[in-house]
């Protein structure tokens, strides 16, 4: 596979889409509705969804594209399919509170292999090279003219003293218990994928998730922390997180940069 024009593909279609939810945002009003799930959707969702959907299906007419708007057409992922959340944290969009990202990756044979997060509200972008490597491209963002561009690692985390960070409207009890098991010097609270992210650079050490998930919240992000050195595990037995699961559906799990010792569940 050409990872490079793949990589400019998908940059370009997070860039587009986000924009598209900018104005959406941006705009004195707009609808809220409730899918079958009574999950929210919005127009910026499904405008972001169109766009990108294009985009890919344009340049990847072999490849499998599953999304969250779409999910209903794919009883089950193949072994190399792309996967796409166009609005990752529809509630923080809806609150206006700026926490929300465009999600697009690949998976290969159950791993997210290249991936790219945008958070249009938080000019941050953040993506994996040609090669895998995780960076965070300085902007302003210009569709098909990269700017500068930083490689990005996970910290050496003090067991002592971790940074962790947590979801902003899906934190419970079971978390905050879980949680404290650990020795805290830190703890922020963030939406979307920007947590897996915040782990990528070195923003946080830790991100446990006590809650269900689907594949598109969680791949691209997943894929930036695993080209910064970090990883994501099962919550239940740290066992290694997989993708293309009948109906797409994630368990608990926990990001995390090497050498955090972790707690049972």
């Amino acid at each position: 596979m050409d990872y490079a024009h793949l990589m400019a593909v998908m940059r370009d279609a997070a860039l587009e889409a986000g924009a598209a939810i900018l104005a959406v945002y941006r705009s004195d009003d707009f609808e809220v509705r409730a899918k079958s799930d009574d999950s929210p959707v919005t127009e910026a969702d499904e405008a972001a969804d169109a766009l990108i959907s294009a985009r890919l299906r344009a340049a990847f007419p072999e490849i499998t594209l599953v999304t969250e708007e779409q999910a209903a057409s794919h009883a089950q992922s193949a072994d190399v399919f792309l996967i796409v959340d166009p609005l990752d944290g529809t509630k923080e969009f809806v609150q206006r509170r700026g926490d929300f990202t465009v999600n697009i990756a690949l998976v290969e044979h159950g791993v997210p292999t290249r991936g790219v997060v945008y958070a249009p509200a938080k000019d941050r972008l953040f993506y994996t090279d040609a090669d895998g490597r995780s960076v965070e491209e300085d902007g302003p963002f210009t569709r098909g003219a990269p700017g500068a561009m930083r490689p990005i690692h996970v910290r050496r985390p003090d067991n002592s003293a971790l940074y962790v960070v947590a979801s902003k409207s899906h934190r419970d009890a079971a978390t905050d218990a879980y949680i404290a098991k650990y020795q805290v010097a830190d703890l922020k609270s963030a939406g979307s994928s920007l947590k897996l992210c915040l782990v990528a650079t070195g923003e946080a050490d830790l991100y446990p998730r006590l809650g269900r998930t689907m594949e598109w919240d969680t791949a691209a992000g997943d894929a930036v922390l695993r080209g910064a050195g970090g990883q994501m595990v099962r919550f239940e037995d740290h066992a290694p997180f997989d993708y293309g699961k009948p109906g797409f559906g994630n368990g608990f799990f926990i990001a995390h940069a090497p050498g955090v010792e972790l707690k049972p569940a």
